[in-house]
């Protein structure tokens, strides 16, 4: 763990006894991949409801599923979930070729929202010292 991801007032703890963003950058990665499979999905939803995919649809949907891929390899970097939660109002703009990927981008953002809550939460643990391994220094 960084000393950047230690709040100031956290120093009278010891750290944690494993690296809690380790696990958290894990997650957001994985979250991201599997948003970007569901969003690859909607491909063929498009083709077959949205009356076929255009030159338009595909391409923005295809940016938008190198994104999500690029991004999964960026979770350790600052403000990785800020970018997350600033890419779900990309995939709910895409409501606009079919309103199912929409819905797929609120469903996401409603996850990346709960993401934040928990890295929240664990920040404000770390701080207290009440994770594994913490004890006052």
């Amino acid at each position: 763990m960084t000393e950047k991801s230690i709040p100031e007032n956290a120093a009278q703890f010891t750290p944690p006894a494993a690296d809690p963003w380790k696990g958290f950058r894990g997650v957001m990665a994985g979250t991201l991949i599997l948003e970007l499979i569901v969003v690859a999905l909607a491909f063929p939803v498009v083709a077959k409801l949205a009356g076929g995919v255009t030159w338009a649809s595909g391409l923005y949907l295809g940016i938008v599923t190198l994104i999500l891929l690029l991004l999964s390899g960026r979770q350790g970097r600052p403000r990785a979930l800020e970018v997350n939660l600033v890419m779900q109002v990309f995939v709910i703009a895409g409501g606009f070729f079919h309103w199912s990927i929409a819905i797929v981008g609120v469903i996401f953002l409603i996850v990346w929202i709960y993401i934040a809550y928990i890295k929240r939460d664990v920040e404000k643990r770390i701080e207290q010292g009440r994770l594994p391994g913490q004890h006052p220094i």
